[in-house]
């Protein structure tokens, strides 16, 4: 079992900047990618990043270079620096892990392990 618990969400304004972490427990060592995804609503789950076992990145293309995520290892903690918040960004921010593959951002695939989710408001 593989315990995911999200945190760092709120308010922010347009052009602001939040900071995510996901903390993990459980047997997240069997997994081989962790990422980010997010939903508003009336849309699609999609996917905003991920990283592999290796540290390799993957970021939709509608958010590289405005989101950076990371994690240790050590402390099973992954995060999500997001910059230059917009509107269109407000959404629920889930933290997900898998077995799957980690380039292709496909979460009902990819991914087995979802937080709650933590909540975004760009104003």
């Amino acid at each position: 079992h593989v315990q995911l618990v999200e945190s760092g969400g709120g308010s922010v304004q347009a052009g602001g900047s939040l900071g995510l972490s996901c903390a993990a427990s459980g047997s997240i060592q069997r997994t081989n990618c962790m990422g980010w995804f997010r939903q508003a609503p009336g849309k699609e789950r999609e996917g905003v990043a991920a990283i592999d076992a290796s540290g390799r990145t993957r970021y939709a293309d509608s958010l590289a270079g405005r989101v950076t995520i990371s994690k240790d290892n050590a402390k099973n903690t992954l995060s999500l620096q997001m910059n230059a918040l917009e509107p269109e960004d407000t959404a629920m921010y889930y933290c997900a892990a898998g077995v799957g593959f980690c380039d292709r951002l496909r979460g009902e695939t990819d991914f087995a392990y979802w937080g709650h989710g933590t909540q975004v408001t760009v104003s």
